[in-house]
């Protein structure tokens, strides 16, 4: 699902980008929303959208490959009980794009993102809504600062990136894993720490070979063609959107 949203919404990213030279007096979001920039770290701010609302806050964060405008047809529907926000996660959108780095990226960092943006809209324990990848910052604020959320809702975004359990496995992770552990192998080591990495290798090569066979099983089943539109998809926004209900089930929204 998330890999056809990252796809559906680079596409229309193109398009508009193609298609705004074209429209005199320039172009308007439809959605009934605000939009402000908060500054959450040196140099970076992020895109926040406030749809208004009655009662406990609601922070929307996006999946991979989108920006908060990916909820303005859903969040409307959820402002006559929360007043419901949305966050650009920084590299996506119009939120700021510090250079490529784990520092830059991690879940944490990402975590204490929202946790700024709480604070300088002083946004008292929200509910967070996270889907796909968001999920690693849902879990990142709530195993850190549980007492700062509400509540946590997670549209299809259990996956390891969120809850890593050993006995599961996951391939990225234990790969990861794997080469920290190789890469402290050092010529001139001392036995005890030979010992250790060894021991270390022992209780991870079993778990990553399980990984590889598991991967190579989804590789086995899933079909690599993704839909892609045609030109007249690409025509209009409206087409644009025709395509995507037909396709996946449902129409990115226009600012997406």
């Amino acid at each position: 699902m998330s890999r056809h949203i990252l796809f559906v919404g680079l596409a229309a990213l193109l398009f508009v980008r193609n298609l705004a030279p074209q429209q005199p007096g320039g172009w308007h979001d439809p959605s009934p929303h605000t939009v402000q920039f908060v500054a959450v770290d040196t140099n970076v701010k992020l895109e926040v959208l406030d749809w208004g609302g009655v009662g406990r806050p609601m922070v929307l964060l996006a999946g991979g490959g989108n920006t908060a405008h990916v909820f303005d047809d859903f969040a409307p529907k959820l402002t006559g009980s929360y007043h419901v926000y949305g966050i650009t996660r920084r590299g996506f959108g119009a939120s700021s794009s510090p250079a490529p780095h784990d520092n830059n990226y991690s879940a944490d960092r990402l975590g204490d993102d929202v946790l700024a943006v709480l604070d300088a809209l002083k946004l008292d324990r929200p509910v967070l809504v996270g889907h796909s990848i968001a999920g690693e910052e849902l879990s990142s604020i709530d195993s850190r600062h549980p007492e700062r959320v509400a509540g946590l809702v997670y549209l299809d975004a259990g996956g390891a990136y969120a809850y890593y359990n050993k006995s599961l496995g996951d391939f990225s992770f234990d790969l990861t894993e794997v080469r920290a552990t190789l890469e402290q192998f050092k010529v001139g080591m001392n036995l005890d720490d030979e010992k250790q990495r060894v021991s270390d290798l022992q209780e991870e090569l079993p778990r990553f070979e399980n990984d590889v066979a598991n991967f190579r099983r989804t590789l086995d089943v899933t079909n690599p063609q993704s839909p892609s539109p045609s030109p007249a998809d690409l025509a209009s926004v409206a087409a644009f959107q025709s395509w995507g209900k037909a396709t996946f089930g449902y129409a990115v929204p226009e600012a997406e």
